[in-house]
């Protein structure tokens, strides 16, 4: 008797090709509804499911696959002597491969006044009990999920000792499928309320925080989309994973030819100009000091003076990090082996816009701040109005505080930071060191505070140091002395009436 394939695809993109192969290896083709046709029109012999269960489709294709014949067929175990001889007293016949995918409920419930009878009725029952059975029993059974696997699993369907190493692969991309699949439709039922978080593709990493720890990258189930790649360099840690993260999602807030410069998950220079090449040259120069061991990322391709620049001023770079790069400078980029090479993609927007972190023996979610201020969001509180360069430049040090940490504040003169004070457990702290960074360059300069003053003592030491004006969330339950001050000391001050934490 041949072997016993059962076929029942949503996605039926390369399925006639496979089948065909299956044809040509001497396996028989056991098919439902839309599959079955298709199959047929395209000259292949292929039995229904009705014809091995003799029962019929019923409550308009709700049950097709759900009988013993078929459930049985893929579960009993080969070499079980009970199983064996049960099956065969039952008349059920072995189906030693399993191929299906399921109606698409992700794609259903993304399109605009979808139905809730639409929804539930592209919940699959049948698929995934079939490819759950199959890929439960893969000791015996190959399962297909995933149209990207036909070629390799026709290729080695004659070659047991391989077929019988993949089955194991298969089947735990199979429930890693279902899971998936699963996890969207309680995201729907739920109403929003439970996002299911799947991981894959586990990746190790270089080592974790330290070297002695371990780390590892993984990305979301289902998200098939290519976010970065890597050109060249040393492998990647876990810390460089998460500085390049925050720069790249600082860098895409900016619409200018824009250079950051990150360092221990802080900026320690940003700046903005006419030119790429421009900005890159005054992003290093805010801090050369802390610009060493540094990641750098560019909001425009990267040219090869980019490149020489970073030779020239013998520049210590962990990661570069581009949505494009011309190629001199990749060739150019070779002459530093050891430098990461990343190649973004999404340009302008960040990789994903739900942020998930652990707490707590929990996991902790919520929307990245994608919170844009403008002009118009802007409230003056004090006698003196900002010019309308200092509007300029105080919209720019708000998109920088907004990704240092806190407490954070910023100092920038001509859309370029001149100090940057992080990651402080005192506001005051915090412009303190921006103030101490900036040296003379704080004259004239503007300043951004990711949230409210408690105490005027911030506004006081910004005077000190020539800050003309200021930028804030306000909302402080001393507001009124904060803006007091600032009126006595001559300094100009907006508010936002948003918050820009970030931990």
């Amino acid at each position: 008797m041949k072997p016993l394939a059962l076929i029942s695809v949503s996605e039926k993109s390369g399925i006639v090709e496979f089948a065909q192969g299956l044809a040509k290896k001497g396996w028989e083709i056991v098919s439902t509804g839309g599959t079955l046709d298709l199959l047929q029109k395209n000259g292949l012999e292929v039995l229904s499911v009705e014809d091995l269960t003799g029962f019929p489709e019923c409550f308009g294709g709700r049950v097709k696959t759900l009988h013993p014949m078929i459930a049985g067929g893929i579960l009993f175990r080969r070499d079980h002597a009970d199983d064996v001889k049960r099956a065969a007293e039952l008349k059920i016949r072995p189906i030693d491969l399993v191929v299906v995918n399921l109606y698409p409920f992700a794609e259903t419930i993304s399109k605009p006044n979808v139905t809730r009878e639409e929804a539930i009725e592209q919940i699959d029952i049948g698929g995934p009990t079939l490819l759950r059975a199959a890929a439960k029993n893969h000791q015996d059974v190959t399962v297909v999920c995933d149209p990207s696997d036909y070629s390799r699993v026709l290729d080695v369907l004659d070659q047991e000792k391989i077929v019988s190493e993949l089955r194991k692969e298969l089947a735990t991309k199979v429930f890693l499928h279902t899971a998936h699949y699963d996890s969207f439709i309680t995201y729907y039922l739920s109403g929003g309320t439970n996002d299911g978080l799947l991981l894959t593709k586990g990746k190790r990493l270089r080592y974790g925080e330290n070297p002695h720890q371990t780390g590892m990258y993984y990305s979301y189930a289902g998200d098939e989309q290519e976010h970065w790649k890597v050109h060249q360099g040393k492998e990647l840690s876990y810390l460089n994973l998460l500085d390049a993260d925050g720069a790249w999602n600082t860098v895409v807030e900016f619409e200018d030819p824009t250079v950051v410069m990150v360092k221990h998950a802080n900026p320690s220079g940003i700046a903005s100009r006419s030119t790429i090449e421009e900005a890159f040259q005054a992003s290093y120069d805010a801090d050369r000091l802390s610009a060493f061991g540094v990641i750098i990322a560019l909001n425009c391709p990267c040219t090869k003076e980019i490149v020489q620049k970073m030779i020239d001023q013998k520049m210590f770079v962990e990661i570069l990090l581009a949505p494009v790069y011309d190629s001199d400078a990749l060739e150019l980029l070779k002459s530093k082996p050891n430098l990461r090479v990343l190649q973004m993609g999404d340009y302008n927007v960040p990789q994903r816009k739900i942020l998930f972190r652990s707490a707590l023996c929990g996991i902790l979610m919520q929307d990245l701040d994608m919170k844009v201020i403008t002009e118009k969001d802007l409230t003056v509180v004090t006698k003196k109005k900002p010019t309308e360069e200092q509007i300029q430049d105080l919209l720019f040090a708000w998109k920088c505080v907004k990704h240092s940490k806190s407490n954070a504040i910023v100092f920038v003169k001509d859309r370029v930071t001149v100090g940057i004070g992080a990651g402080q457990t005192s506001r005051v702290d915090a412009t303190w060191i921006a103030a101490k960074r900036a040296g003379e360059k704080a004259k004239g300069a503007v300043m951004a505070s990711d949230a409210f003053f408690p105490f005027p003592d911030s506004v006081e030491e910004a005077a000190k140091n020539g800050i003309a004006a200021i930028i804030q969330p306000g909302g402080s339950i001393r507001d009124e002395d904060v803006i007091k001050k600032a009126d006595e000391l001559g300094i100009a001050m907006v508010t936002t009436g948003v918050r820009a934490f970030w931990h």
